[in-house]
């Protein structure tokens, strides 16, 4: 029989690469989406709030493997709360969270701290949620996705200046990779916290701004500046960063050459 996956955050950037993935393994897939979506084929959608609880009953009825994507940058805990609640009165289904590598190093102690990163202490959140949720589960933390760090270019790319935070630096990853590990995971036995998954190297957040830059045909003077608070130094320490499991194969220039091609 088919395992039933119920994906949440099936429309954002990941779940989108997810969905089809889990489809494609034998799976049938249901989406849990805040908005109405037309259902296609072998994919379900189905209409549901995590941060209020409501219509996640009817979405995880019957779902064997929930796969929790859906999260932002705060408020985190509530939506895996919201959803292990539901999820618990329905049987005993595997529950697979993504993380972010660096959630359980960074301290967010301060309002600099969480204006900056308050989205790792949320995710850090959630995982205790997840982890202590009675039910069997397994948890994978990721570096920063190259859509992310794509997103913030952009942004930063609209001023005549480009700020960049000294002394950082990150390890992004290709989203696709992330997908397909998530699958791997999904249809695999409950693994409580996995290794990480890391991209394949570390740049400094100029040297990124720099690539895209080159890759976009674009000029821009940069200026560095350094972030008060504990959360940023701890940024600056290497809290983002797993080089030990850089697992990824796609650089941030194999990814920038793509979108500008």
């Amino acid at each position: 029989m088919p395992t039933q996956f119920l994906v949440t955050g099936g429309t954002g950037t990941l779940g989108r690469l997810l969905t089809p993935a889990l489809r494609d393994a034998g799976g049938k897939v249901r989406v849990l989406s805040r908005r109405a979506q037309p259902s296609e084929e072998d994919v379900e959608f189905v209409t549901g709030d995590l941060s209020t609880g409501e219509g996640i009953d009817a979405a995880v009825d019957g779902a064997e493997t929930i796969v929790h994507c859906a999260g932002g940058p705060r408020g985190d805990d509530i939506k895996a709360r919201n959803l292990v609640a539901a999820a618990s009165k329905v049987g005993n289904p595997h529950l697979v969270f993504i993380s972010v590598v660096g959630a359980e190093r960074i301290p967010v102690t301060s309002p600099i701290d969480r204006a900056l990163f308050g989205y790792f202490a949320s995710k850090r959140a959630a995982e205790v949620v997840v982890s202590e949720s009675g039910l069997p589960w397994t948890t994978l933390r990721a570096t920063q996705f190259h859509d992310l760090v794509l997103t913030v270019a952009q942004a930063l790319a609209k001023a005549p200046v480009m700020l960049v935070f000294a002394g950082t630096r990150f390890q992004p990853i290709d989203t696709g990779e992330v997908a397909s590990r998530l699958v791997e995971l999904a249809l695999g036995s409950p693994g409580g916290l996995v290794q990480d998954i890391a991209g394949p190297h570390i740049a400094t957040m100029k040297e990124l701004m720099q690539s895209y830059l080159r890759a976009s045909a674009r000029r821009r003077p940069m200026v560095s500046i350094r972030l008060p608070g504990k959360a940023a130094r701890a940024v600056r320490e290497g809290a983002v960063l797993s080089p030990e499991h850089a697992v990824g194969k796609r650089t941030w220039e194999d990814f920038l050459a793509e979108k500008f091609r």
